[in-house]
């Protein structure tokens, strides 16, 4: 006799129940999605312990037939596709016909729907995979699905369950993801009885608001991109709202909630010279495309995809979400730290608040100032024709470091070194992109020590040099002499740039620093080049810094991820000298 034999089909519903059921927040995310697919204009879900002893589902759909509730709990019986070239072009969320008899042979499930027209409702009872008689029941419209005791048949899978707490709070993540898939549809969750979430219909960013916080909803900077069969919709955050982790991400391809390395990868590239260090941008993007050009048949639990051409993908979502972030300024409307009254007992600090003094070296630093930056700090109300400018003019600078300016909203604080880093990089890199940065002959070269290391690297990557603007010779066995240094990077420490360049290259190679680790290279060379601290800066170039900022690319962080300036508003400022109390 032979080995091999047919499982029984409980054990076999059991096994699949071990893919697509791992947890209840699994088996509450196949409910909600049934309820989606089926056109529910309004999900309601009940949850008990976590999900464990019972999670329940109640929607305004479409129902199902009482012919076809016996159906609904079969394997692989389904209503969504039929055929193979309908299965590759499923734009349904659910679409194998597994997870109702899963979730029915590891749990006490029971199915209650009433289609339009019908005169009652219809309920069928799964135990543990056995089914009952399909009978009358009391239900206005719609579908309801109860499950209790997940797993009460299974207990060496019921251990592998955490805390109450924990499971809740997955649960909770699941109704999250489906309550920002669908803005327009109406959700509400209710735990132990207490009611947690409720969500009315509602535009897509006060969705996301209520959702994710509004904290990011006011830092998202809109995204909108469309090409020939795929279109990108959504918001991410601009580059002062970031996170430690990557628990703000949500990306949606055809209204299913997926993780993609292809697409998470572009949005990490499109942040990569405005994300500070370790920290994580947060987004909520919708991908739509073309059914056939997306294969969501790859997981058990449907979270992941495969584009057919994922390069294609790639560049279109790294160009959607670069375009958006690089606007002057995005997310514009930075609010300040919250600030608290101040405690009972006021203690001064000592600030310096200087007039800003003349400073010849950095007055060719900026673009000359206009005559319209040359007024004076002090803008009285009314005197200015049309609006102010977004960041408005400067009054006076802060102990070397930041630049304070009066706008519309109240008071702008600047840090100068952060903003005029941007600038200086954003316009290395348009030069770079237009061919090489121009070059500036120096009336006197500038001989440097050099160890033999940089003296070889200088020679092996004179051509590198050249295309940044440096013209650099040995002089000698430890030393070099720089004729010609980047015509924007004139007025700095050209050794210590020049060693911090040679260093790039003699680590990575030439060639690779100009095309992969350029954007390390320029922002290496910005941050030497920009106006370091402790600088006093007149009016008028404070001023000039603020126009370019208005007009530079990504203006709002450093190269680095940190931010470039503060918004405190007339509130702000009166909340913290308690006026109007």
């Amino acid at each position: 006799m032979g080995h091999i034999r047919a499982l029984p089909e409980l054990l076999v519903n059991q096994i699949a129940a071990g893919e697509v059921v791992e947890r209840p927040a699994s088996a509450l995310k196949e409910l909600v999605e049934n309820s989606l697919d089926a056109g529910a204009q309004s999900v309601s879900v009940d949850l008990a312990e976590g999900g464990m002893r019972r999670i329940r589902v109640a929607d305004d759909g479409a129902g199902i037939e009482a012919g076809d509730l016996p159906l609904a709990l079969a394997r692989f019986a389904t209503s969504k596709i039929a055929t193979l070239e309908d299965l590759e072009r499923a734009a349904t969320l659910g679409f194998r016909g597994e997870a109702l008899a899963s979730i029915g042979a590891v749990s006490r499930l029971a199915i209650t729907s009433r289609r339009a027209g019908e005169r009652h409702a219809w309920r069928i009872a799964c135990d543990g995979g056995a089914l009952s008689p399909v009978e009358p029941a009391a239900l206005a419209a719609g579908t309801t699905v109860e499950v209790e005791e997940l797993y009460f048949n299974t207990p060496a899978r019921r251990k592998f369950l955490k805390s109450e707490a924990t499971e809740f709070a997955r649960c909770e993540e699941a109704f999250a993801r489906a309550a920002l898939s669908r803005p327009a549809v109406a959700f509400s969750l209710a735990h132990n009885g207490r009611r947690v979430a409720h969500h009315a219909p509602a535009p897509a960013r006060e969705r996301v608001g209520a959702v994710v916080g509004a904290e990011f909803a006011d830092a998202a900077v809109e995204v909108e991109a469309s090409g020939a069969a795929v279109r990108l919709a959504g918001f991410v955050a601009a580059p002062g709202f970031t996170r430690a982790s990557r628990d703000a991400q949500y990306l949606f391809v055809n209204g299913r909630f997926v993780r993609d390395k292809v697409v998470s990868h572009a949005i990490r590239e499109a942040y990569a010279d405005v994300l500070h260090h370790d920290r994580h941008p947060a987004y909520v993007l919708f991908l739509e495309t073309d059914p056939r050009l997306v294969d969501v048949n790859v997981h058990p639990a449907k979270t992941e995809v495969r584009f057919r051409d994922a390069g294609a993908m790639h560049q279109f979502v790294f160009h959607a979400v670069s375009r958006a972030l690089s606007a002057p300024l995005a997310g514009a409307a930075r609010p300040a730290p919250s600030l608290a009254p101040p405690a009972p007992a006021f203690a001064f600090a000592q600030a310096s608040l200087e007039v800003a003094q003349p400073a010849s070296r950095y007055e060719a630093f900026f673009a000359a100032a206009t005559a319209d930056e040359r007024r004076p700090a002090a803008l009285p109300a009314g005197t200015e024709p049309g609006a102010p400018p977004l960041l408005g003019y400067a009054l006076a600078q802060l102990h070397g470091v930041y630049v304070l300016a009066q706008n519309a909203a109240g008071l702008v604080l600047v840090d100068m070194h952060a903003a005029h880093e941007r600038i200086v990089y954003e316009k290395l890199k348009g030069a770079l992109d237009a061919s090489r940065l121009p070059a500036q002959p120096l009336l006197v070269p500038i001989a440097m020590p050099a160890t033999a290391e940089e003296v070889e690297e200088a020679g092996r990557s004179a051509q590198a040099l050249a295309s940044l603007g440096f013209e650099v010779g040995a002089a000698g066995p430890r030393g070099l002499v720089v004729r010609a240094v980047p015509a924007l990077l004139a007025d700095l420490d050209v050794p210590a740039m020049l060693r911090s360049v040679l260093a790039e290259m003699r680590e990575f190679g030439a060639s690779r620093v100009l095309v992969e680790r350029r954007n390390e290279l320029l922002s290496t060379m910005a941050c030497h080049a920009a106006v370091r601290a402790n600088r006093s800066l007149t009016v008028p170039e404070m001023n000039a810094l603020l126009r370019e900022m208005e007009e530079t690319e990504r203006a709002g962080s450093c190269n680095h991820g940190r931010p470039t300036w503060v918004q405190f508003s007339m509130a702000d400022l009166d909340r913290l000298f308690l006026r109007g109390r």
